[in-house]
């Protein structure tokens, strides 16, 4: 009797298998027993290539060679992978081994990966799919009894592959093409877009487009305090006649947009009396539903500031590492309606944790019952919301916890009842006008309580409850004001509000249901939207500021360029929404793949046409004027698609260098300061980062300082006129701002006796002069956030400078819990960690 191939998506899913299976021995890299051989892939081993025969070799990002649409892909290896692929080609074609077992991730790039393997290999031994919501060893038992014909998921492999090759021919040519259209004047300028990350970076800049435009408006409210017998209460004016103006939104019921007629107001109730008339009506909440990974990830930024993929990367460690979550890459907000008696062994394993109170209090009260908000099957795609397993959470580190909590909370409280709440309204008229309060006071927490709110004793007040005031008592309007204010433009987006937008196709939709029915025509998929965000952040088309997601002059350089070529197939997100829901039909078995392939090449070879016919010509757009003078004339210097050019002269400057953008602000100080920088993200023709400040010569071209040649070989650099930053750590001498680095006044020039720097870009963080002086005086920086490890991964320490002047690293003590003390909640701290710093590697930043 032969053997059956199981291939898993990573290791770690293999050895779970294998451990709960059991009777297995352990090879390299793979595992074997009586029945199964056992092994995984390491994520994605193969890419999409062109077939030898349709790419072109040389010139292939030239307008001559697209577009690129070959009738069939070929699949390569990728490199760093290579011998897992070998590795798992040879087990394929074992003799003994005459089935497979797909234990992939269940999902699209799961299904992918698996079928890309397969094609590699060339088998035709028949398969089976291992289809696992849950880590948990009953789940992998459950799925192995359960195992799906290879097909049934046939539809979801078309579609995976459809969307693989649909992102590399949109992708690619899209790529070569606007690349091709910003290299028409020499240089090489890369322009990269994509099918789902483009009209994404569209959203973007739309907003950042009105938050531009925006005219703030001046509007004046009227306060008032009035006086009753049992205290004070405030309330506003409004205007009780007032209807919506569709047109308008700024226009409010307790706005007034003349100032004379709001201190006319307020003159005529100042010290008035006031007739009181209220209203209370009950009002309930409900519960929102159950997470998603988008909706996850969005309460996740929102309350911890976690981005979208270090949630991913958090839900999927709970999931597949300590398999106390179901499986996390879904966008369904339901569970299937057999899953009731699943849920109140969920419910009894969380009795004896923290959260048993209210586990108990669910199951005693019988809350667990059919509910179509929550079990329902309709509302469930490949995969249903994310809940906790039966397994106890241990070992959590912190922002594992975090998130662990959010998601037992949440489906803790979708059982409960709704809050309850009593709401009045209270209207005070003094001398005919009129002044609105509103308060709430909680009647039923429902779940509510979940989350720590309370009903308080003797009536239970919130924050917003009013003072008493009794039936046909009169008020004082003791103390009232004018608030002059103004109307504020859109905030900018965040990843929690960006998530949103993906998700209802550009339209940012508030309420939770109705966003939830247009998640299928969302952009991209609950999977992909981490890396999507993380790809515009990489490529510098969005740069993180604080929360908030600032678009960057390259990004607007790009919409410009998009907009101009008339292509809305990469601008316009609901467009692109569209193929997605596509491609969710064919999951479904609703559409043939060959038909949305061939719309996609449609819509790529228009793409490329749209480019190729307009070259030569302008594209206009939104562009500045910058506030300084031209340096050669004087004359104005207004912003073109690819220069910055005076009006009256010849004088103008590249918005690119080295294939770096610049943004109009650092323009502005290189034509008024004559330099700027250090500025980081240029590259070399070597394809190689490098920061560096940049010159206006006396010729009026740009040019690289790094900060050492022919200026620090002179006989002595004179720091006269500038502010000494502090002493020395290392000789005493004076430090200065200087070129690339901050550095000791006997560092540079001919004559050098110290050798202390410090560079102002560290490990792509830019080192504020601030802290410098704090780091001379004190010793010490502040903690500093956002360095990035040659691993790529954000950190942050304090700059530290020991006592024989050498700077390093210091890091935040870490609080970890031995056995012996964790029970007793007792915390061990680790004394800090110091790593100092050689002064060249703190100058170039490649510590």
């Amino acid at each position: 009797m032969g053997k059956t191939l199981i291939i898993a998506e990573k290791p770690s899913v293999a050895t779970d298998i294998a451990r709960v299976l059991g009777g297995f021995v352990k090879h390299a890299d793979y595992f074997e027993s009586d029945k199964y051989v056992l092994s995984s892939a390491v994520g994605h081993l193969l890419e999409l290539a062109v077939p030898e025969q349709y790419e072109v070799k040389r010139g292939k990002w030239s307008f001559a060679n697209l577009p690129v649409i070959p009738p069939h892909f070929d699949l390569n290896p990728i490199e760093k992978t290579e011998s897992r692929l070998k590795l798992l080609t040879k087990l394929i074609k074992r003799k003994d081994v005459d089935a497979l077992i797909n234990a992939c991730d269940a999902g699209r790039e799961g299904e992918l990966i698996f079928r890309y393997i397969t094609r590699h290999v060339g088998t035709k031994k028949p398969v089976k799919r291992l289809w696992l919501q849950s880590m948990t060893p009953a789940s992998i038992r459950d799925g192995f009894t359960k195992l799906l014909d290879d097909e049934a998921v046939q539809p979801l492999g078309e579609a995976a592959v459809s969307r693989s090759e649909a992102d590399w021919l949109v992708g690619i040519n899209g790529t070569r093409a606007m690349t091709a259209f910003n290299s028409q004047e020499g240089g090489f300028h890369k322009t990269t877009v994509g099918r789902v990350q483009t009209p994404t970076l569209a959203i973007l800049i739309e907003r950042e487009d009105i938050i531009k435009k925006f005219v703030a408006r001046s509007y004046w409210e009227v306060h008032g305090t009035f006086a009753a017998n049992a205290g004070k209460y405030n309330g506003r004016w409004f205007d009780e006649k007032f209807s919506k103006d569709k047109k308008d939104a700024e226009q409010k019921a307790e706005r007034l947009w003349d100032q004379a007629s709001a201190e006319a107001i307020r003159t005529k109730c100042q010290d008035k009396p006031g007739v009181v008339s209220e209203e209370s009506k009950p009002a309930s909440e409900i519960c929102p539903l159950l997470y998603d990974l988008t909706s996850l990830q969005r309460d996740a930024n929102g309350r911890f500031g976690f981005s979208a993929k270090t949630t991913l990367g958090l839900a999927q460690a709970l999931y597949e590492k300590h398999k106390v979550l179901t499986y996390p890459r879904t966008d369904s907000r339901a569970l299937p309606e057999d899953y009731i008696a699943t849920v109140k062994d969920t419910m009894g394993s969380l009795e004896s944790t923290r959260y048993g109170v209210f586990a108990k209090q669910i199951l005693k009260a019988g809350w667990v019952k059919p509910n179509k908000r929550i079990f329902n099957n309709a509302k469930i795609s490949d995969h249903f919301a994310i809940i906790p397993t039966s397994l106890e959470p241990k070992a959590l580190n912190e922002a594992e916890a975090k998130l662990y909590d959010l998601v037992a909370k949440r489906f803790l409280a979708i059982f409960y009842p709704s809050a309850e709440f009593l709401v009045t309204t209270r209207i005070t008229r003094v001398e005919d006008e009129p002044f609105k309060t509103e308060g709430k006071v909680m009647i039923n927490p429902g779940w509510q309580a979940v989350y720590g709110k309370e009903v308080r004793a003797g009536g239970a007040e919130d924050e917003s409850t009013l003072v008493h005031v009794k039936p046909g008592e009169i008020v004082l309007g003791e103390e009232l004001k004018v608030i002059a204010n103004q109307t504020r433009p859109p905030a900018r987006f965040n990843e929690a509000t960006l998530l949103s937008a993906m998700e209802g196709a550009g339209k940012l939709v508030e309420d939770e249901d109705l966003r939830e029915a247009m998640s299928a025509k969302g952009l991209g998929t609950p999977a992909t939207r981490a890396s999507i965000i993380e790809g515009l952040v990489s490529e510098n088309y969005v740069q993180r500021v604080g929360r908030e997601l600032h678009p960057t002059a390259k990004a607007f350089s790009l919409i410009t360029l998009l907009r101009g070529l008339k292509v809305p197939e990469l601008t316009s997100p609901e467009l692109t929404g569209d193929w997605e829901f596509k491609l969710r039909q064919i999951e479904q078995g609703k559409l043939e793949r060959n038909k949305f392939m061939a719309e996609i090449a449609g819509m790529t070879s228009h793409i490329v046409e749209q480019a190729k016919s307009h070259r030569g010509e302008t594209i206009s757009g939104d562009f500045s004027t910058l506030k300084s003078p031209c340096p050669k004339c004087g004359g104005v210097v207004q912003e073109t698609y690819k220069k910055f050019q005076c009006q009256k002269c010849d004088f103008a400057l590249w918005k690119i260098l080295a294939g770096r953008q610049f943004e109009t602000v650092e323009m502005e100080q290189l034509i008024t300061q004559r330099e700027v920088g250090p500025l980081q993200g240029f590259r070399s023709k070597m394809g190689r980062l490098f920061n560096a400040n940049v010159k206006l010569t006396d010729e009026f071209e740009m040019k690289f300082d790094f900060g050492s040649g022919s200026e620090e070989d002179a006989e002595e650099i004179d720091f006269s006129g500038q502010e000494s930053l502090g002493k020395c750590p290392r000789c005493g001498s004076r430090v200065f701002d200087h070129g690339m680095s901050y550095a000791c006044e006997k560092a540079v020039g001919s004559l050098r006796t110290c050798s202390f720097k410090i560079g102002k870009i560290i490990l792509a963080r830019p080192i504020e002069r601030e802290q410098v002086v704090k780091l001379l005086h004190a010793g010490k920086t502040d903690l500093l956030p956002k360095f990035i490890s040659k691993k790529g991964r954000p950190f942050s320490a304090y700059l530290v400078a020991g006592p024989d002047g050498k700077v390093g690293f210091e890091f935040e003590p870490r609080n970890t819990k031995s056995k012996t003390t964790a029970a007793t909640n007792e915390t061990k701290v680790t004394k800090p960690k110091t790593r100092t710093l050689s002064s060249k590697k703190v100058l170039s930043g490649k510590i």
